[in-house]
Formats: C-alpha cells, sequence, structure tokens
C-alpha cells in the first residue's frame, strides 16, 4: 500500500512542479538504496541530513559574532533554518520541488569549522600548509555527508542535494543564475577537486532548486546580520544606505519580503532564477555596506589572532598524535575509531585532523584548546 502511495505522489509532483523544477523520479544516489522505504528520495535526504551528527552541531556554531554573549545573536542553526524556509517559499511560487530545496538548505552550510569565516580562513591557510587543498565549507558539508557520516559510509544522498549544497555560495553577487543540468556523479567529483585547487572557480547548481537556496542564503543573512550588528550597536538603522533603504526597506522583514518577492516575479515560468536590475543593485550595494561596516569592523575580530593561534596549537597536536600512533586527546581517538579503516587509509594524516577539527563546535573547540595546557 506504502509503495503505491510513494508512486502517486511521484506522478502527482509530474502534474503539479513546473517543466523548470527536478522531479523525485530523477534522483540518482551514488549507490542502491539499501533502506529503500515509502518516502520521496529527496524528502529522505532532508530527514537523513537532519538527523545527522553533523547537522546536531550546527547548534553552536558562529554565524557572523563570535565571542559574544548575547542571546538574541543569530547563530548557524538559525541560519540554516530561515535559508530553508525562504528557499521553500520562493519554491512553492515557482513549482519547485520544496523537499529537495530543505534537503540541499539544511545542508549547505553543515562544514563550516568554529568561529565561522574567520575559522575556515584560519583552517585553509592550515590546510596548504600540509599539502591539502584549500579548506572551504562547502567542499567540507560534501564531505561530512558523503564519506564521514554513518562510519565513513556517507548519508548516501541524491547528487541533486550534493551539488547544490557544493554550489550554495551566496557570498556571490549575481542578478540572474541558471542551472548547469545533466551533471553527474563524475562531474560532481571533478568540480570538488577543481574547487578545492582553485576556490575562484565558479561553478553553478544543477537544478532550479540548487539556484534557489543559493539565492535564498544571501536573502536570509544580509538583513539578519544587519539586525544583530545594530543588536550589538556596530552600526545604527541610519547607517544603512539611503540608495538600498529606498527599494528594500530598513529592517530585515522589509528586506527579506521585498528581496522574495522580487525574485519570484521575475523567475516565474523562466528556466533561471533573477532579481530584476534595481533590486539587485541595491542588493550589491547592501552587501558592500555589510562587508565595510559589519564583516570587516575590527569591532567584531577582537581575539582572531589568538583564535589562529589556539587553530595551530590544536591542529599540531592532533596530528602529532596521529602520525606517531601516540594516545592523543580522547576525543580525536573517539573520531578516528568510527572511521572505517579504508577511509583512514585512503585520507591524508592532516586530512583526518582537518575533518575532526571542522566539525568543532565553538564552545566545544575552545574547550579542547584548554585540555591541551592542562
Amino acid at each position: 500500500m506504502l509503495s503505491a502511495i510513494r508512486q502517486e505522489l511521484k506522478e502527482r509532483e509530474k502534474d503539479f512542479l513546473r517543466p523548470a523544477a527536478c522531479l523525485s523520479a530523477a534522483a540518482v544516489r551514488r549507490r542502491a538504496d539499501e533502506q529503500g522505504g515509502y518516502r520521496l528520495d529527496f524528502a529522505t535526504d532532508a530527514d537523513r541530513i537532519l538527523h545527522s551528527k553533523a547537522y546536531t552541531r550546527y547548534i553552536d556554531k558562529t554565524q557572523v559574532f563570535y565571542m559574544v554573549r548575547n542571546d538574541h545573536i543569530t547563530h548557524r542553526v538559525l541560519h540554516v533554518q530561515l535559508v530553508s524556509k525562504i528557499g521553500r517559499t520562493i519554491g512553492r511560487f515557482l513549482g519547485l520541488n520544496e523537499d529537495l530545496i530543505e534537503a540541499i538548505a539544511l545542508g549547505h552550510d553543515i562544514g563550516h569549522p568554529p568561529f565561522g569565516h574567520d575559522g575556515e580562513k584560519i583552517l585553509s591557510k592550515i590546510c596548504r600548509q600540509h599539502n591539502l587543498p584549500y579548506f572551504l565549507h562547502n567542499l567540507q558539508s560534501v564531505r561530512f555527508l558523503d564519506s564521514i557520516e554513518k562510519h565513513g559510509r556517507g548519508l548516501n544522498l541524491t547528487l541533486q542535494t550534493l551539488d547544490g549544497i557544493l554550489c550554495h555560495d551566496g557570498e556571490i553577487h549575481q542578478q540572474m543564475l541558471r542551472p548547469e543540468r545533466h551533471k553527474t556523479f563524475t562531474d560532481f567529483d571533478r568540480q570538488c577537486r577543481e574547487k578545492g585547487e582553485n576556490p575562484a572557480l565558479e561553478i553553478r547548481p544543477a537544478t532550479m532548486e540548487g539556484c534557489v537556496v543559493r539565492m535564498a542564503d544571501t536573502i536570509a543573512y544580509i538583513g539578519r546580520d544587519i539586525e544583530d550588528a545594530i543588536e550589538l550597536n556596530l552600526i545604527k538603522r541610519e547607517d544603512i544606505p539611503v540608495s538600498c533603504t529606498e527599494i528594500m526597506g530598513r529592517t530585515n522583514g522589509t528586506i527579506v519580503y521585498r528581496l522574495v518577492t522580487d525574485l519570484i516575479d521575475r523567475s516565474h515560468m523562466k528556466d533561471y532564477i533573477a532579481f530584476s536590475p534595481e533590486v539587485s543593485e541595491a542588493l550589491r550595494e547592501l552587501k558592500a555596506f555589510n562587508y565595510q561596516y559589519i564583516y570587516l569592523n575590527p569591532a567584531i575580530k577582537q581575539g582572531a589572532e589568538k583564535i589562529a593561534e589556539y587553530y595551530q596549537q590544536l591542529f599540531n597536536a592532533c596530528l602529532r598524535h596521529f602520525q606517531n600512533s601516540k594516545r592523543g586527546p580522547e576525543v580525536f581517538e573517539a573520531f578516528v575509531s568510527h572511521l572505517s579503516a579504508e577511509r583512514i587509509a585512503a585520507t591524508h594524516p592532516a586530512g583526518i585532523v582537518r575533518d575532526f577539527i571542522a566539525g568543532m563546535t565553538d564552545d566545544y573547540f575552545m574547550t579542547q584548546v584548554k585540555g591541551l595546557t592542562n
């Protein structure tokens, strides 16, 4: 009976979703799904991500502001939920696959290391010192979900979900984004390798749903970061450029509404996702404002040099223990013990340490650093 309902739901997608949507019937996995079941493929992906250990660690990961004690400041887990909600709203009005949008959104930032983008830059520098590819959180998200979870077996997610996660970069400003369709796992794996060697390489999602998440990522953070900065007295609402407020308003609510409305209006019945030229230009200007007055503000970089030292100390300690086969921090040994022998053999020792540290929450990172000096 349940399998019959599943088939009915798949058939219903053909009638309900737009031609540009990615149907569940098109889902592709690396290997046959041993669990099977009656859920549609992308809904299964979303559930697997939601119940993963990596997702649990979102709860105490920095979004923008670290070393700040304020319960009203956005953490990574809230950002991810906002991306999912905004993305599904856009997808519903455009007739796209909301299950796929949700799966991509839930998994897109799982690879963020402790202390947000600053931590990402620090860890990337250390990785290059050890001849590893550049550390990028989107690549690490794929790594966690595809080859570290489940004792190295990964979650066996669909190509469409993994590709959306890989290509979600909301930092890139684009007025229009058209999917690069017909990717295979061979294409996907090649893009992962190339991106690790060249972070500036531009890669596009394979689906409209992936394009929506990439745009929703920007929509979710741009106004929310302004509200957080105002909460922390870094800026005043009056500081927002008038040219931006005239088009998008001056609160997160109005900014989100204007961007979502414009995106839906300009993308309806199209095979691409786009903002209108005037809204796109206002968004570009608002991003520039955020970078100058929020993300690069010296007031939020206090402690950054010390965090870089901690990263180096913890990385070196774990690598030394691993290479010398000595007993290291108990939690590191527990992490290694959960990896398959094949995974360990195929990964550079520094790569094992990279994966261990990247999975930490901010507080857990600090606890491990303190343990080195006790």
